[in-house]
């Protein structure tokens, strides 16, 4: 991919064809940036939604700046703020290069100018169809477990995206169950009987951080979220041995010696965040 410019714009054919045939010749950024849908959410001057066009549905995140003030209070905060739409789709491209499933790209563009604030862009996905979060599918796991050869293929499809998430030297930094979406378009049926492998793809990538090695708190800030957001889906601890082992790629008595205080420090993250959000501590959670 390209190093981008000030101002860029790409577009796939089909949706450039299909925005000109609804709004008419004139500037395409302009027109997708005045694209409206079904909000799905709208915060810190990011607004996200669906929307149809030339028959196919479609996702926008449409940035038009961040005040300095909100822009202050993150950095004083220790946050990253969230300027645009370039690092969504720097990651989504990365993900596909890595053979991480991901929403499909079709629109990007940004125009600068000397103040950051005011940056406007947009990244425009394709619609995946019928999809499920993870957090949704595994939310009746307690009381109604799932086929064993479909929990089994799920724990390993996660811990290989997250190895490979982490080797590439990237951190989601939202690393929960809610950002996994199963894809149903298949043969739901075979799915969830374990006959057919669990396609998921990584979603809400605007936070994404690429770095040449990934620190150690990077690595245990989306691996203690991960855990988090499972502490309460009924997972056993043989789960969470196999989903060490998918992710080191290795024996678990090699794993578990060489890495034990990693482990530790996902337990404490995944309980601190648990204990922050309900105010308790997670039942069965190993100190």
């Amino acid at each position: 991919m390209s190093v981008l410019r000030r101002n860029e714009l790409v577009m796939d054919d089909a949706f450039r064809a299909a925005l000109t045939a609804r709004c008419g010749p004139g500037d395409p950024f302009e027109q997708a940036m005045a694209l409206d849908g079904e909000v799905v959410r709208n915060v810190d001057g990011r607004r996200t939604f669906r929307f149809e066009l030339g028959g196919q549905h479609y996702f926008a995140k449409v940035h038009n700046g961040m005040p300095w003030r909100r822009i202050l209070r993150k950095l004083s905060q220790f946050r990253i703020p969230v300027l645009g739409a370039e690092p969504e789709w720097r990651a989504i491209h990365r993900l596909q290069e890595l053979g991480i499933p991901t929403t499909p790209p079709v629109a990007f563009g940004i125009r600068r100018g000397l103040n950051p604030a005011r940056e406007r862009s947009f990244v425009i996905t394709r619609d995946l169809g019928r999809t499920r979060t993870l957090e949704q599918e595994c939310l009746s796991w307690p009381e109604q477990p799932p086929a064993f050869a479909f929990r089994l293929q799920l724990i390993r499809e996660v811990a290989r995206i997250a190895r490979t998430l982490h080797g590439s030297g990237m951190n989601h930094r939202d690393f929960y169950l809610c950002h996994f979406r199963l894809d149903l378009n298949t043969n739901e049926d075979a799915t969830r009987s374990g006959r057919i492998p669990p396609r998921l793809h990584l979603m809400d990538l605007h936070r994404v951080q690429h770095h040449r090695r990934l620190p150690a708190r990077a690595r245990i800030k989306d691996l203690g979220g991960l855990y988090f957001s499972a502490l309460d889906i009924g997972l056993g601890h043989r789960d969470l041995l196999r989903f060490i082992r998918e992710y080191r790629h290795s024996s678990i008595r090699v794993t578990l010696n060489s890495d034990s205080t990693l482990w530790q420090r996902v337990t404490q993250r995944a309980r601190w965040q648990y204990q922050r959000e309900h105010g308790r501590v997670p039942e069965g959670l190993p100190r």
